[in-house]
């Protein structure tokens, strides 16, 4: 990302043979380590059980991969019904953030559900750790060129020159690592705010943080469409498919952390197990 000059983003890190480290793919892999990692660390401090996390991170893994893979196809069932076969030829293409989100967190639930445990504390847990996966997978979007902005004249801009996805030699709006930005500083707010779980529980029921997440991150991700312009995001009315959907989480976060402030003492001994 230069004033003025033109950027280079490359997608394909290495090569070695048939061999590729594709720079996405890398920055998925990292995100989700550096995921469980601190899961892990912070579980120990929270005297939650540190051996559930591997199941817990790898369950919403596959939930929310396979979450983001449906809101896509449904985002794109016009293109998906003229030719099925080719999208079912390439699963690895396409997913939409928001049903990431949304098929992890159903995923989390019933793990925490089948293994009996808390499922608003483990929720608190592992949100802050999702927010700085989700930086991580921004910046595998800046790799690969998805996910771009409009088009601009302002000098801090990106170019890119090599990437499938976004028009080449154009001066664009660096969405991603604006993305990117947002999603760090949502980890570190949500640090912030649970930084003694003891103390937070004093001040409320478990959920909160949970909560916190689903605020900070649909109010960024509603500013920031505004500012994408990659096509096939889906539109409903005025507004992108994930600024629909922004609403409903941004009201979602808003409720769930009312009810659980209204009910400080009545969802520690349960916490939806």
């Amino acid at each position: 990302m230069r004033g003025g000059q033109p950027g280079f983003m490359k997608n394909e890190l290495l090569v070695i043979g048939p061999f590729v480290i594709y720079g996405y793919g890398l920055m998925i892999a990292l995100g989700i380590a550096a995921a469980y990692g601190t899961a892990v660390y912070r579980s120990k401090k929270w005297g939650l059980d540190p051996d559930m996390i591997f199941g817990l991170v790898i369950t919403c893994v596959l939930g929310g991969f396979g979450g983001a893979k449906i809101l896509y196809l449904l985002t794109e069932w016009k293109w998906v019904a003229q030719d099925p076969v080719y999208y079912l030829q390439n699963l690895a293409d396409g997913f939409v953030v928001y049903g990431g989100i949304i098929g992890g967190i159903f995923a989390g639930f019933l793990y925490c559900k089948i293994r009996g445990l808390r499922f608003l504390e483990y929720f608190d847990l592992v949100m802050p750790s999702i927010a700085l996966a989700q930086a991580f997978g921004r910046m595998g979007c800046f790799l690969a060129g998805c996910c771009y902005g409009k088009e601009t004249s302002f000098p801090v801009h990106v170019v890119f020159t090599q990437s499938a996805y976004a028009p080449n030699g154009v001066p664009l709006i660096p969405t991603e690592i604006y993305s990117c930005l947002l999603n760090l500083l949502n980890y570190a707010l949500l640090l912030y705010l649970s930084r003694d779980k003891r103390s937070s529980r004093r001040h409320g029921a478990s959920g909160q943080i949970a909560a916190f997440y689903l605020i900070n991150y649909s109010a960024g991700r509603f500013v920031m469409e505004f500012f994408r312009g990659d096509e096939g995001r889906g539109q409903i009315g005025i507004l992108s498919t994930s600024q629909f959907i922004s609403i409903f989480t941004l009201g979602a976060g808003i409720l769930m952390l009312l009810y659980v402030r209204m009910h400080k003492g009545g969802m520690r001994g349960e916490a939806l197990r």
